[in-house]
């Protein structure tokens, strides 16, 4: 699970989960394909389609002169109907 860092809980992401949507940051190196793959392969679920974005982390001040800064990627899987991957295991 090395490849899915963790799930996104924001209020979009819970209105997209309605959809059948599913919001995660993932490893920054990683396809749509790849991810496609994963997921199927895994949760044992079929993926309609995935979108992704790079999102900026926040600056971080360390000194005077230097920043640090490092991008993440988050995607959105979308599912195909009567499929669903728990999020919350009691």
């Amino acid at each position: 699970m090395e490849k899915l860092k963790n799930q996104l809980i924001t209020e979009k992401s819970i209105r997209l989960l309605q959809q059948n949507q599913y919001t995660s940051h993932v490893d920054s190196k990683l396809t749509k394909t790849e991810m496609k793959n994963w997921i199927e392969g895994f949760f044992a679920v079929e993926v309609e389609g995935i979108n992704s974005s790079r999102v900026a982390n926040r600056k971080r001040r360390r000194s005077k002169s230097s920043l640090n800064s490092t991008s993440r990627k988050k995607m959105i899987a979308r599912l195909r109907a009567n499929y669903f991957i728990p999020l919350f295991i009691n």
